[in-house]
């Protein structure tokens, strides 16, 4: 949504508190956004707990999903606006235009549809980067997952553990790819797997 409206508000106010924002977004670490978060909203502001999972309910999801969210967020948005500028500019959208379709019509029939192919395509190794990501992120939030073990096996020496722990991950990564893929030809109909 956010790469959206700045590719529609190109040159404008909007378009450029989109690109600092996502810009600052896609360059700020996980590993600092983390503490960031933990900060202003557990400690400061007193809404999130600091760590762990708690009574397990939702709210001591929200710092973890935060910070491995954000930077995708950003990254999401920088390629939309790209993605949409250039559709706006096809052939087939001044063509929509000049038959006198709605702005609305126009942008959401016939130039999103062009440009999420980029998003889609971005989906595979931003869920490896998920998976990875979470490593530091189940860390600094006491959080008992696979990165959590996947960090002690590794000052443990344990390297069997950190192996099938890599090649899991990488299977995860492998399988999403091809999750992409298929997506691509549903997305873009001119790409088809015989």
């Amino acid at each position: 949504i956010l790469g959206t409206i700045a590719a529609l508000n190109q040159n404008k106010l909007a378009d450029y508190s989109v690109i600092a924002l996502a810009t600052a977004g896609s360059t700020i670490p996980t590993f600092v956004i983390a503490p960031v978060i933990q900060l202003v909203f557990g400690l400061s502001w007193k809404l999130l707990p600091i760590g762990g999972w708690g009574d397990g309910a939702l709210i001591n999801k929200v710092g973890p999903v935060l910070t491995l969210a954000l930077p995708q967020i950003a990254i999401v948005a920088r390629l939309m606006r790209g993605s949409m500028i250039e559709s706006l500019r096809s052939h087939h959208i001044r063509t929509a235009r000049a038959l006198g379709l709605s702005d609305w019509s126009v942008v959401v029939k016939h130039a999103l549809r062009g440009a999420v192919l980029p998003i889609v395509s971005f989906t595979g190794p931003a869920a490896a980067s998920l998976l990875t990501g979470s490593i530091i992120v189940e860390t600094i939030f006491s959080i008992p997952g696979v990165g959590r073990y996947f960090v002690d096996a590794a000052l443990n020496r344990d390297y069997t553990l950190v192996m099938g722990t890599v090649v899991v991950i990488a299977l995860f990564t492998i399988v999403f790819n091809l999750i992409v893929d298929l997506l691509y030809a549903v997305v873009d109909p001119r790409v088809r797997y015989d």
